[in-house]
């Protein structure tokens, strides 16, 4: 037996909102957090950088409950 695209079922969400791609944007988020934090040259990187870790960790939590 195949296991062809065709034979599998279609996921009726749209192509962008796919697990993948927001995983990595998430991941990029939190990263972007991390090196607001350990900046040393502007307080107001170090001020937004919880938040943004904030909201990329909360992101990860919700997309990695679309599916695939």
């Amino acid at each position: 037996m195949s296991n062809s695209s065709s034979t599998r079922k279609r996921s009726s969400w749209p192509r962008a909102l796919r697990r993948g791609l927001l995983e990595n944007i998430a991941t990029v988020v939190i990263g972007l957090g991390f090196l607001m934090l350990f900046q040393s040259f502007a307080i107001q990187l170090y001020t937004w950088s919880f938040v943004t870790m904030l909201a990329g960790t909360v992101m990860f939590i919700v997309v990695s409950k679309f599916p695939e």
